[in-house]
């Protein structure tokens, strides 16, 4: 465009005839309205957007554009306006509705500016249709919800997936566990073995020997002193063997609890009866009840077994000439069961660990056993929700005291 047919241009624009193009095509809707509040000019634009026809809106009150509800506070805010004009934009910080001819409404964006002509106040307002830009709001907002939404489900997804990962982690960890708890039970179990049976088995061969060849001299004392000999190494043989098979069906779940009423005092007193033939000389076996009651609801062959590893220990670690106390008391809430020796006792470090597998305390390494009675012994005494504690010094006796609530 050249400078002269620019400078047409703008006188053009400058004049009457300018201004009416620009009132007239423009696509923002504008509205004049006169002290009074009374349109008295409204653009095509304008008309289309409310849904009316042309110079249908001229005369009438601008309050005919606002939803009906908002009428009265728009007159007071018109009001104010006026006593105080103002180039400005209205509804900042809320949303603005306009209302068309037939009632329905829709998102407007308006701004204001009053001038003066022939000493009569004028307000021009340019509306902007602003439905598809709040439509676009809604879809993002919607969106920006549903997004949402989907990380909300993913993160829950991905937290029970870890949760999941960490359950199987410690699964895992645990079946590791387990299987390192079994390998070093069968390792320790070969060397044990290989040791406790070996010793037995060899007093055995080497005392029939002597059997055959003193019964030939007949020399009878010296004949059943090893007999003797061999009955306890068989005996020993068989208390290994009776230790891993308990452990074996603890491990499986083969034991179960089944509760009888029986009466303790006479169940012991039989119990020791039986024990007093695997007493050392001048052991004795003492035994008193305390309480008049003497019926109790207990696995009475896991009583047995504990009894007996219990009285089998005191005898096995106390000296000849030694008394074994065993004692049971029933009260109001408990039963209490106790056997006390005057044996080597055991060192308080030993003591941390004496219900572990396989362990044996220092000062019991030369003395026959596997380690494993005292073990099965509280896994019993678990199985029937009882406790059961050691009270023993070094070279001043051991006490285990069993405790079951009634």
């Amino acid at each position: 465009m050249s400078t002269l047919e620019h400078t047409k241009l703008n006188k053009l624009m400058e004049g009457r005839e300018g201004l009416e193009a620009l009132f007239k095509y423009a696509t923002e809707g504008i509205v004049v309205t006169n002290a009074k509040g009374e349109l008295v000019k409204v653009n095509p634009a304008a008309e289309r957007m409310f849904g009316y026809s042309e110079g249908e809106l001229l005369g009438k009150r601008v309050e005919v554009l606002v939803p009906t509800r908002y009428v009265k506070r728009h007159e007071q805010h018109r009001d104010n306006f006026s006593e105080n004009p103002h180039a400005r934009s209205m509804g900042a910080g809320f949303d603005l509705n306009g209302k068309r001819k037939d009632g329905s409404e829709f998102p407007v964006e308006i701004s204001l500016s009053p001038y003066t002509f022939d000493n009569e106040k004028f307000v021009i307002g340019f509306v902007i249709d602003i439905t598809l830009r709040k439509q676009a709001e809604e879809r993002l907002k919607n969106y920006s919800v549903e997004l949402e939404k989907q990380v909300e489900n993913r993160t829950m997804i991905m937290s029970e997936a870890i949760e999941e990962l960490e359950k199987t982690k410690e699964e895992l960890n645990k079946a590791l566990e387990k299987e390192r708890e079994l390998s070093e039970l069968k390792s320790r179990f070969v060397s044990m073995a290989s040791h406790e049976f070996r010793t037995p088995l060899a007093t055995v061969l080497s005392s029939l020997s002597l059997v055959a060849k003193y019964g030939e001299q007949g020399d009878k004392e010296k004949q059943s002193k090893h007999m003797a000999r061999i009955k306890q190494s068989i005996t020993n043989l068989t208390d290994i063997l009776n230790d891993m098979l308990s452990i074996s069906k603890l491990e499986e779940g083969g034991i179960t609890v089944s509760r009888e009423n029986f009466d303790i005092k006479s169940f012991i007193i039989a119990l020791i009866g039986e024990m007093r033939g695997i007493c050392r000389a001048g052991q004795s076996l003492d035994y008193l009840h305390v309480g008049d009651e003497v019926n109790v609801n207990l696995d009475k062959k896991i009583i047995r077994h504990v009894v007996f590893n219990l009285v089998s220990n005191a005898i096995k670690f106390s000296p000849e000439n030694k008394p074994i106390e065993i004692t049971s008391e029933i009260n109001e809430k408990t039963i209490v069961l106790k056997v006390k020796d005057n044996g080597i006792g055991i060192s308080e470090e030993d003591q941390k660990h004496l219900f572990e597998r396989f362990f044996r305390g220092e000062n019991a390494t030369n003395i026959q056993g596997t380690g494993l009675g005292l073990n099965i012994v509280a896994k019993y005494v678990e199985m029937m929700d009882g406790t059961i504690e050691c009270v023993s010094k070094l070279e001043e006796g051991t006490t285990f005291i069993i405790t079951f609530m009634k």
